[in-house]
């Protein structure tokens, strides 16, 4: 007998919540890519965007406005319209009978709700009462890296700092950087809307709200998704989170402490034959992984992972990964497709 918490043994009706967003139209291409099983696609958004035509093998799928009535019969909800949206449809998707897989952060920290990277703690994906969150896109590239090695040698402590793209705020940040880089090269002082200060030529500390400990939400997001994903509540973390003037893919400089010294070679070997992780340097020619290694594709990238010269037990290493994509799109269908019923059989 099939758990009840896996999706229907036949083709599925999905439907996309935010479907006119920068993730929204990733999970598209991602479904029809990676041959979900569709029988019947709906698309969700917002009034200002109903009536958009987007295409889906071969075929023109208008976009309709989210009402109450827009999850009737549906078995799949792919969300990312934020959390408010997802909050305030929870109950709604839930009493259809509908698993929603929600990359806000909504629900990550509800105790009820599973958080996960298919690759690090796929078991727990089962656990679900109809949510399951997707981490947020810095904690999931991090965690690809962190479980494998954890698991050989204990971690004691973390201190990441991230280089995040326009592209965690969203189309209209990415839009907006090229516009505002144009008019820096042609002399203009940029004046920024979407975010709350010009990215074109500029970096600035991530901008989310600064919380009572001073540091801000994506940071904390990172310290307590990690922990949870791991399973380690006391694990420490710390981290700082920054906005840079790149496109797509987020970056990230990692100092790993472990409780014992930690082998260079081994930790290449571990991570080399980890899922969704590659390899990729050239130290002769002092070249690692850049943003535009990343971006379009499914792995992150590691490379220059080295001895803390400070600390016997840390290493250090660097690593990107295509925020939309991985950080985001991809990594909530592969939650579904965790829980497609031939994986059970």
């Amino acid at each position: 007998m099939k758990p009840k918490s896996l999706l229907p043994n036949r083709p599925l009706t999905v439907a996309i919540l935010g479907s006119s967003g920068a993730v929204g139209k990733e999970l598209l291409a991602l479904l029809e890519e990676r041959s979900f099983p569709v029988g019947k696609l709906i698309l969700l958004a917002s009034h200002r965007s109903a009536g958009d035509i987007q295409s889906f093998c071969g075929t023109e799928v208008k976009v309709e406005e989210t009402t109450k009535d827009s999850f009737k019969n549906v078995d799949l909800i792919l969300a990312s319209a934020g959390s408010s949206i997802s909050r305030k449809w929870k109950d709604i998707i839930q009493s259809s009978g509908a698993l929603m897989i929600d990359n806000s952060s909504a629900f990550r920290m509800d105790e009820n709700v599973p958080l996960i990277v298919p690759e690090v703690n796929p078991s727990d994906a089962i656990k679900h009462k109809g949510v399951i969150s997707n981490p947020n896109c810095t904690t999931i590239l991090l965690a690809l890296v962190l479980s494998p090695l954890t698991r050989h040698i204990p971690i004691k402590r973390i201190v990441v700092s991230t280089y995040q793209s326009a592209s965690g705020a969203g189309a209209m940040a990415m839009e907006e950087l090229e516009k505002l880089s144009q008019q820096v090269l042609d002399g203009i002082t940029p004046k920024s809307k979407v975010l709350p200060y010009s990215l074109a030529f500029n970096l600035f500390l991530h901008n989310s709200p600064l919380q009572s400990n001073n540091y801000c939400e994506e940071e904390m997001k990172m310290v307590n998704e990690t922990r949870k994903i791991l399973g380690d509540p006391e694990l420490s973390l710390t981290a700082t989170c920054v906005r840079v003037p790149v496109l797509r893919a987020h970056s990230e400089s990692v100092n790993i402490e472990f409780t014992k010294p930690f082998p260079v070679k081994e930790a290449y070997k571990i991570l080399e034959a980890s899922p969704g992780v590659e390899i990729l340097e050239d130290l002769e020619n002092n070249r690692f992984p850049m943003p535009q290694d990343v971006t379009g594709r499914d792995p992150i990238s590691v490379g220059r992972i080295r001895q803390d010269i400070s600390n016997p037990n840390a290493l250090e290493l660097w690593l990107c990964g295509d925020q939309i994509r991985k950080g985001a799109a991809l990594n909530a269908v592969q939650i579904a497709e965790l829980l497609l019923p031939k994986n059970y059989e």
